[in-house]
């Protein structure tokens, strides 16, 4: 521990992934390697603005495929000069985000990475959204190993041989183990179907563990899609493993960059040795390298590491940037594509001030895509266009929710819901898009009582009635990622929440699903936010 705390010390590698002035580690090592990983890209091939938003012409545009593609080479080059040897790895989630995704399911991101040179992958639990057949399809596309040691697919012909637990490699003399581990709440949060089975994901570690071992000895690298928290929990309780490179929880680990959650890698002290864990953000914003010493033994001697934030003044790769020109060029008749209908047309003319049927629409809709939730929430400011009557089509749903939020689900007490609430109703006079849009709830409230105390009664659905809210019953929410984080003030879903997942479908696909499936649905206010 010691030794690698006066390598990191000593290395100076808090610089840019392509400068070539990148330091080796103090003490020598039997090997020298060099890990560049990224997660959570969600088909942002085009990039996305600071705020994972889409690129506008007013907002610079970060990230994107062909800025990724560039910040990768010059990364590789830079590890080469330093003589390492290199891992390209993925820790998930390529699948569901853009309407890239939605209208080639999977090969965009197939295309791509294939170009910039994807090493090995874990399977996020967003690359079962569409099932068995587009997983397949994309496998069938990749020439990179896809890891889930705890997806059990024996009983799907179609993914059966395709997804392996783990794999070795041989990366300048040392054996690296790398083990892929997916969350096991997949089935909850996404739709893998009937014929998959998703195990516990620490079990299936020990196994890989010692099947790799007995070949010799190597370095553990876990490759996760678990989530920060459970990739601590991982590092504590399970013996042998060196590195986990995660996702799923879209932390970024990195030295001295704004929003970074923790230090890049982040140190868990496990049963028998340091186990260092990096993650990369979201979206393509980010790019980390860790460099690694390893010993005989396949132990981690020393370490360095650097993130490099994928900024609009990055050239893009003119190769990269042709393979998403093929892809995007389809997508203007996309938008175009049909989705429902409705039978009367939807303003967004009330919703910052009062229930309106639009808002009534995407509540509703949130909550049948959560079927375990009980109480739907969303911001009226989030509602940017009118749906017409009649046809309603994708551009349609992309102009009503243009910000690429995503379903998140919490847990929240009673007393903390209403809490909530009071902030939605906290900016009547000034029309705030705060102003709370529901579902699976009745909320009477006095517009001219102070902010913060105008509430005046809430009672949630329980079966066909409706029942006073209990302060202390812990209640199931499903909302958008922006007000989960707290946005628009929600204080009480980000440092309230028991229990919280942030990364689920998009809003846009969620909502043209649910209207797709009602041809020519009637939407009305209904009494659920009423003024007294």
């Amino acid at each position: 521990m010691a030794a690698t705390r006066r390598a990191l010390l000593s290395s100076g590698l808090a610089v840019a992934l392509a400068a070539p002035a990148l330091r080796r580690a103090a003490a020598e090592a039997a090997s020298r390697l060099a890990l560049l990983h990224v997660n959570d890209f969600h088909s942002k091939h085009e990039g996305v603005d600071a705020a994972s938003a889409a690129c506008r012409a007013d907002r610079p545009c970060i990230g994107g495929s062909a800025r990724l593609a560039t910040a990768l080479a010059e990364g590789r080059a830079a590890i080469a000069a330093d003589g390492r040897a290199l891992l390209q790895l993925d820790a998930g989630d390529q699948f569901m985000g853009s309407l890239f995704y939605t209208a080639h399911h999977g090969l965009a991101e197939a295309a791509v990475q294939r170009a910039i040179g994807t090493g090995v992958m874990a399977l996020g639990n967003h690359e079962f959204d569409n099932g068995p057949g587009v997983l397949a399809g994309y496998a069938a596309a990749v020439p990179f190993p896809l890891l889930s040691a705890n997806l059990d697919t024996s009983r799907e012909p179609l993914l059966d041989g395709r997804i392996r637990p783990h794999v070795v490699l041989d990366r300048g003399g040392a054996r690296i183990g790398i083990i892929g581990l997916t969350t096991e709440t997949t089935p909850q949060g996404s739709s893998p179907g009937p014929t998959l089975r998703f195990t516990d994901a620490f079990a299936a570690a020990e196994r890989s563990i010692a099947a790799i071992r007995a070949g010799g000895p190597a370095t553990i690298v876990i490759l996760s899609h678990l989530g920060l928290g459970v990739d601590q929990a991982l590092a504590a309780a399970v013996p042998g493993i060196d590195l986990i490179a995660g996702g799923h929880s879209h932390t970024l680990l990195a030295n001295g960059l704004t929003g970074a959650a923790g230090p890049h890698p982040t140190l868990v002290e496990g049963r028998d040795r340091t186990v260092r864990i990096v993650q990369s953000g979201c979206h393509g914003r980010w790019l980390g390298r860790l460099d690694l010493d390893l010993g005989a033994d396949g132990r981690i001697a020393a370490h360095a590491g650097a993130v490099r934030e994928i900024t609009p003044d990055i050239v893009p790769d003119p190769q990269v940037a042709a393979i998403v020109a093929r892809y995007a060029a389809p997508l203007a008749e996309w938008r175009a594509r049909p989705v429902g209908r409705l039978a009367v047309p939807l303003s967004i003319e009330l919703c910052r001030e009062a229930e309106c049927a639009l808002g009534n629409l995407l509540a509703d809709a949130m909550l049948a895509a959560e079927p375990q939730a009980e109480i739907a929430l969303t911001n009226g400011g989030g509602l940017r266009a009118n749906l017409p009557a009649g046809t309603v089509s994708w551009g349609d749903v992309l102009s009503l929710v243009p910000f690429s939020n995503t379903l998140a689900t919490l847990t929240l007490r009673g007393g903390a819901l209403r809490a909530a609430l009071e902030n939605g109703l906290s900016q009547l006079d000034r029309k705030g898009g705060r102003f709370p849009q529901v579902a699976g709830l009745k909320v009477e409230y006095d517009a001219a009582a102070p902010a913060g105390r105008r509430i005046r009664t809430v009672e949630v659905r329980q079966g066909d009635r409706f029942v006073p809210l209990e302060p202390d019953r812990a209640y199931r929410i499903v909302t958008n990622n922006f007000m989960r984080q707290g946005g628009d003030g929600y204080a009480a879903l980000r440092d309230d929440a028991l229990e919280a997942y942030d990364n689920g479908p998009a809003l846009e696909d969620m909502l043209a699903a649910y209207l797709d499936a009602r041809p020519g649905l009637s939407v009305a206010v209904e009494g659920r936010l009423v003024s007294r």
